[in-house]
């Protein structure tokens, strides 16, 4: 009976001790699992807040691309309009070199026709009939009055009027100038009834030159008449000598404005100048602009 008793504890014993192992690897186990669980999660906040970082990296990195891109754009936006005005500034360029190379050649021109027409005086000249000379940027043709007039007359001697015939000829072949005719004298006064003084004087033999050209075959209309008296003179009245110097006839080839720099703008400014005053002026006045 004891022995019984004995097999049967024993068989207990050994049952509950089974037991016991096998909720200790249970809960081992459990532990393992929830550490595991743990790690994983450990693991995936890492991950998660790696991600959220380089997701903020790219958000950063995109922002600033826009901004160079922006840059970029706003870079182009000048680089077009710098190119733009550019190209304005090199066809504006072009155009004045071009009218430039136009102005040299018209100027160069006219030096040719200069030159050509004191080769055409040069005889007349050796003979000292005249004197040729540039003064204010003008070309002049200075004629002694002595040769050409009697003291105080403003009629053209016979050898004046030949005179005045050689060099019509030749300034006549120039259709495209105008010439104006100078009367000068000395400071002698001359004070008479048909000439009161030395302006009339001066005048009168201007405006009997300038008939004689005409007559001659120059053009009317490419030819005036202008007196200085005593009022230009070329040397000090203190002896006959400069005396005789002051009394002369010249004859100015006159400049041609449309040659200068910019006299294509003075123009159009003259026209616009009178279409204002035509549009503030009397009817009377503007009547007489329309003519």
């Amino acid at each position: 009976m004891y022995q019984i008793t004995s097999k049967i504890l024993l068989s207990m014993f050994i049952i509950l001790l089974s037991f016991s192992c096998v909720r200790s690897s249970t809960y081992e186990a459990l532990q393992k699992q929830h550490q595991e669980q743990l790690q994983r999660g450990d693991s995936l906040t890492l991950a998660l807040n790696e991600s959220q970082q380089e997701a903020q990296q790219l958000r950063n990195d995109k922002a600033t691309l826009e901004a160079r891109l922006n840059n970029l754009n706003r870079e182009k936006t000048l680089l077009l309009q710098d190119r733009s005005q550019l190209q304005g500034s090199i066809e504006q360029m072009q155009m004045a070199m071009s009218e430039q190379a136009k102005r040299q050649a018209e100027i160069e021109g006219q030096i040719n026709q200069f030159k050509h027409m004191l080769e055409r005086l040069k005889p007349l000249m050796d003979t000292g009939k005249l004197k040729v000379k540039i003064a204010e940027g003008r070309m002049v043709v200075v004629l002694a009055t002595d040769i050409l007039f009697a003291k105080g007359s403003a009629e053209l001697s016979e050898a004046g009027k030949l005179a005045i015939e050689e060099v019509s000829a030749i300034l006549g072949t120039f259709n495209n100038r105008n010439f104006q005719v100078e009367g000068h004298t000395d400071n002698d006064q001359i004070k008479t009834a048909k000439y009161p003084s030395n302006w009339e004087l001066a005048a009168s033999r201007a405006i009997n030159v300038v008939k004689t050209m005409v007559n001659s075959g120059m053009p009317p209309s490419q030819v005036s008449a202008a007196s200085f008296g005593e009022f230009r003179p070329i040397a000090v009245n203190d002896s006959k000598e400069n005396m005789a110097l002051n009394r002369r006839i010249e004859i100015v080839i006159l400049p041609d404005l449309s040659l200068l720099p910019g006299f294509d703008e003075l123009n159009r400014m003259n026209v616009f100048n009178l279409l204002q005053i035509k549009s503030q002026q009397p009817s009377f006045i503007a009547s007489l602009l329309n003519q």
